[in-house]
């Protein structure tokens, strides 16, 4: 069973079995950790597109693909398991892909890659070719679209999809705008109810999660921190703020067997204060009713963890799931039991990273990889 760990990628995978075969997206290449049984301990199985910073990775379960959206590289497609990659960018004009999707549509497999500027694209023939999904350029408002970090130029973070309609999807556009189709993306609409004036950020959208089991419930964490819709977006609670457990959340997961467990992971604060503080000092928490109180899931990490957490996924099998994440000193970790407790899947790989974060915050020292050696003890 194969499951992938990227900054932006599919966070989401199922099987009948637990996995045992993990691709993890680094500044360096894609790192394949693989281990025989559910039991046995993880190993470096593999090393490829080594020099290519990745910020998303898709495994397509269907037909077995494997995809990879770079830095100021494209995108590449491997079909044989990661063993192989071939650039597979033609019809996309921008080399900084930021996140990639993917989802059955009317019998077939349609994948979704969203770049730095924001700019859409969709492939109908397992990404050998790509179209623009323009109708997004219509949207007002797209002047005031920024990233913060420098060239400042705004990108799709996010996609995600309704459970029941294939026509209606969902793109988070960092900085900027949370925006809605409901005609396989030919046209947008932006919901922004959420927003205040005073929010420390603006339209600070990071993650959108919508329920399994009720199309309508939707999580969306943000540099404010994390909202809920009842009614697929139209209007929204402010569940948890900057001042919270986790400040300045990304990664966000539903339990697979209740859509009011909610797993949560990021920084205490946002990117500038790590660089005051020489620490994001991230975390973990679990909601168990959907997002107004939380509990640390922490057991068995670095506490405090100097580094942040960039990616979060999860794989479902019968009777249970694990949960993995990755963070800017490289080091990934693994829960078989929940969130419960983790141990360390993987350590000092290259750092797991979006955009600059790595760059945020000082290279770990003697002492930190002490500590994170004695936490998989």
């Amino acid at each position: 069973m194969v499951a992938c760990l990227s900054p932006n990628g599919r966070t989401t995978y199922a099987g009948a079995a637990p996995v045992t075969r993990l691709h993890v997206g680094t500044l360096d290449g894609v790192v394949t950790l693989e281990r025989p049984s559910h039991e046995a301990p993880w190993r470096v199985a593999g090393h490829t597109l080594a020099g290519q910073h990745v910020s998303a990775l898709l495994f397509e379960p269907r037909r077995g693909g494997l995809f990879a959206g770079i830095h100021a590289g494209g995108l590449y497609r491997s079909l044989d398991g990661g063993g192989t990659w071939q650039r597979a960018t033609r019809g996309l004009p921008h080399d900084q892909i930021w996140t990639l999707a993917g989802r059955e549509r009317g019998g077939e497999i349609v994948l979704y890659a969203g770049s730095e500027p924001a700019h859409l694209y969709r492939s109908t023939d397992y990404g050998a070719s790509w179209e623009e999904l323009d109708g997004l350029l219509a949207v007002p408002g797209q002047e005031q679209w920024m990233f913060p970090p420098a060239p400042h130029i705004a990108h799709v973070k996010n996609v995600a999809f309704d459970p029941v309609d294939a026509d209606t999807m969902y793109v988070g556009i960092e900085q900027g705008a949370l925006l809605k189709s409901t005609d396989g993306g030919r046209s947008w609409r932006e919901l922004d109810s959420y927003y205040s004036p005073d929010d420390v950020y603006y339209k600070d959208v990071h993650r959108l999660v919508v329920s399994p089991v009720n199309r309508h419930r939707i999580y969306m964490a943000g540099g404010d921190g994390l909202y809920a819709s009842e009614d697929a977006g139209e209007t929204w609670e402010h569940l948890s703020g900057p001042t919270d457990l986790v400040g300045y959340p990304d990664a966000l997961l539903l339990s697979p067997d209740d859509d009011r467990t909610l797993f949560m992971a990021g920084g205490s604060a946002g990117p500038p204060a790590w660089r005051r503080t020489g620490a994001a000092r991230a975390g973990v928490v679990c909601s168990r009713d959907g997002g107004r109180t939380w509990e640390r899931a922490e057991r068995g990490l670095p506490t405090p963890l100097r580094a942040n957490i960039e990616a979060m996924a999860l794989h479902a099998r019968p009777g249970g799931f694990s949960l993995f994440l990755g963070t800017t000193d490289g080091d990934v970790f693994g829960s078989d039991d929940g969130g419960a407790s983790w141990t360390a899947v993987a350590l000092r790989l290259p750092p797991v990273s979006q955009s600059s974060h790595y760059r945020d915050l000082p290279q770990r020292g003697p002492e930190d990889a002490l500590q994170a050696v004695a936490s998989a003890r």
